[in-house]
């Protein structure tokens, strides 16, 4: 999942830049800047939720964690 959201930021980032370049009207071109920008923003959530999701399964047994390891 943390893949995912790291491969769909750049997809985002390409949208901004085919807007920029294929666009000349300048409102169809913010409307095409702004979906770019939420998806870069859906795959930085992405992202960050999988990092957090893989923090919360590990075992917290480190020297602050209160538990001693065995």
């Amino acid at each position: 999942m943390k893949a995912a959201g790291v491969l769909v930021m750049p997809a985002g980032f390409f949208l901004v830049l085919a807007a920029l370049v294929l666009f000349p009207d300048p409102t169809r071109r913010e409307l095409f800047v702004a979906c770019g920008v939420v998806v870069e923003a859906l795959g930085l959530a992405v992202a960050l939720r999988a990092t957090m999701l893989q923090r919360d399964s590990r075992p917290d047994t480190g020297p602050h964690s209160g538990k001693e390891s065995v």
